[in-house]
């Protein structure tokens, strides 16, 4: 008999999130599931890690079914290193981090907790895709990224992905019989224009609120942005090497 795949889940939004836990559930048909995930929400967190104060991981039950579940006070890039070097008995076979509420695409990579949950199991040698629904609301309907999330995660454990790589997957917020289908994109090049909104506490004392507004820069019709806009779940591959290839002959030039 096959062995299950082992699957690794986790998120940004924290253990208790719809999101994850409808990801849970379709990663269950599919393998072995460990979840580990923050005790609370960690959005917007990066690929930050906990190195000035101390981490607890505790087992916890949250609703039936055969995962394994801990709860992390760390980021979710604790939870991936935590998972791998202290709770699994072997290295899993995939990371799964999800299903987010909100965006991921475009230059949100690189902010998104999401991601580099993902990322890190990426760096650690493990496969990994993070999964976004482009509805922010907490109620948000994820019946509607099951097929897709399903049938990525089916494909990635058959195909492999190559060392180096992870994959970052939106899904629109359509209803079903809306979404077109799956495009393979780059990320578009675009930016938050940010708005600190300031503020006076009953005290007298000032503080800030940020807000911004996403502006995408791109025209080009093969990108994350535009495939969800036009009714498509994009896949993005993305690289942790951050290295400027094409600069270094450039800088060899310098005289230094």
């Amino acid at each position: 008999m096959q062995e299950k795949p082992l699957i690794l889940v986790t998120n940004d939004d924290g253990i208790t999130a719809p999101g994850i836990r409808a990801l849970i559930k379709i990663m269950n048909k599919i393998g072995d599931v460990v979840v580990v995930a923050p005790d609370k929400a960690q959005s917007g967190m990066g690929h930050a890690i906990t190195i000035d104060n101390v981490l607890t991981c505790n087992s916890i039950t949250i609703d039936d079914g055969p995962q394994l579940e801990y709860t992390c006070s760390g980021t979710p890039a604790d939870c991936v290193k935590m998972a791998i070097s202290e709770i699994l008995n072997r290295k899993p076979d995939l990371c799964v981090s999800g299903i987010n509420h909100g965006a991921n695409a475009s230059i949100n990579v690189i902010y998104s907790g999401t991601m580099s949950a993902a990322i890190e199991a990426g760096i650690e040698g493990v496969p990994a895709i993070g999964f976004s629904l482009l509805d922010f609301k907490w109620d948000a309907d994820f019946k509607v990224s099951e097929e897709y999330v399903e049938n990525i995660t089916l494909n990635a454990l058959s195909e492999g992905i190559p060392e180096g790589v992870v994959l970052n997957v939106n899904i629109p917020n359509f209803k079903k019989e809306e979404i077109k289908g799956i495009k393979i994109c780059r990320q578009a090049n675009g930016y938050w224009k940010e708005d600190f909104d300031k503020r006076k506490s009953p005290f007298g004392k000032e503080y800030y609120w940020l807000s911004g507004e996403f502006v995408c820069k791109d025209r080009g019709q093969d990108t994350d942005i535009y495939a969800l806009e036009k009714g498509y779940v994009s896949i993005v591959p993305v690289q942790f090497d951050m290295t400027a290839h094409h600069m270094i002959q450039k800088l060899n030039t310098w005289e230094l």
